[in-house]
């Protein structure tokens, strides 16, 4: 026995048959994760709390709580343990990258628009290909390229506004560092596919209230915004991941990938509607760049996988 693989004996073992029914559910819960993500600049927005390192400590503690359970009722005491004993330093860093995420997206709020930081985020899967291609060197398709630069143009024009003083430039700053996080996180978990995604995220969300613990002045919080915090971490992050985690296992990355895109879509959308919090021209403008370039580099990856690599032979049957 060798470390090698072959051919006859992959060290990575096949992908177990998914079936219509079975791709269908994935498809509604990664949908449904995009639809709990997305409500979190609402819920944010309803918090009375001034102090940022509070918010970060108590949705972090909910969101530590409630995906400990839900790894305890899925995998057990014991296996819980072992998912974190086994994701190792690959593990770590996302769980870095997350915690980082999380706690620059609550301090951003307080400096710019929900929609300014969901729309920069849409473009995280191409940066994430630009960031394999430096680091890597992986093979990034001419299409890409071209989504590539559209999505830098996108977030050239909506950064473009602390430039004159019309946005906060740390709030453009920080929503910056939330996509590069992800991109970061998203190559790791890419490039070590052992790595799970769950145990990782709730490593992330406890480096965060660990982290927020030291900076925070004062821990006591009314009623109302508790009910809110709650809602913020477990239904916002903790239940989204939930879904996303158990979902995306079930579905194609492109279709993942797309059906990600109703978060920056719908969350600006909800924080309009409920707080009339209106997203700038540029902002608008930039965003529609970034998300219009992920929707056609998405439709073309669905194409690609549809294209049989032998016509006849394989690929997907014409129904005709």
């Amino acid at each position: 026995m060798t470390d090698a693989a072959s051919p006859a004996s992959p060290a990575v073992p096949p992908r177990p048959a998914i079936s219509p029914g079975e791709e269908r559910i994935g498809m509604l819960l990664v949908f449904l994760s995009a639809l709990m993500w997305s409500f979190g600049g609402t819920i944010a927005r309803f918090i009375d709390v001034t102090d940022n390192w509070t918010i970060v400590f108590w949705r972090s503690l909910w969101a530590v709580a409630f995906l400990l359970c839900f790894m305890a009722w899925r995998d057990g005491w014991r296996g819980t343990l072992r998912l974190f004993r086994d994701m190792g330093l690959p593990g770590l860093a996302v769980a870095v990258c997350f915690a980082t995420a999380s706690t620059s997206f609550i301090v951003a709020l307080s400096y710019t628009t929900v929609a300014n930081i969901l729309l920069m985020q849409a473009g995280v899967p191409l940066l994430a290909a630009l960031l394999a291609w430096v680091v890597f060197r992986e093979r990034v398709a001419t299409a890409t390229w071209v989504a590539i630069a559209a999505v830098i143009t996108g977030v050239a024009i909506m950064v473009s506004e602390s430039l004159d003083g019309a946005v906060s430039p740390i709030g453009d700053g920080l929503a910056l560092l939330i996509a590069c996080m992800f991109s970061i996180a998203t190559v790791i978990t890419r490039r070590f596919a052992h790595v799970r995604m769950t145990p990782a995220n709730c490593l992330a969300a406890l480096l965060a209230c660990a982290f927020a613990a030291s900076q925070t002045s004062e821990f006591a919080v009314s009623s109302r915004d508790m009910a809110f915090l709650f809602a913020f971490g477990v239904l916002n992050l903790g239940v989204g991941l939930a879904f996303f985690a158990t979902g995306a296992r079930l579905v194609p990355a492109a279709m993942a990938a797309l059906l990600g895109t109703f978060e920056p879509i719908l969350g600006p959308i909800w924080v309009w509607l409920v707080h009339s919090e209106v997203p700038s021209a540029r902002t608008i403008v930039g965003g529609a760049v970034v998300v219009a370039a992920l929707l056609v580099h998405i439709a073309l990856e669905f194409k690609r996988q549809a294209r049989p690599e032998r016509p006849g032979v394989t690929g997907v049957p014409s129904p005709n």
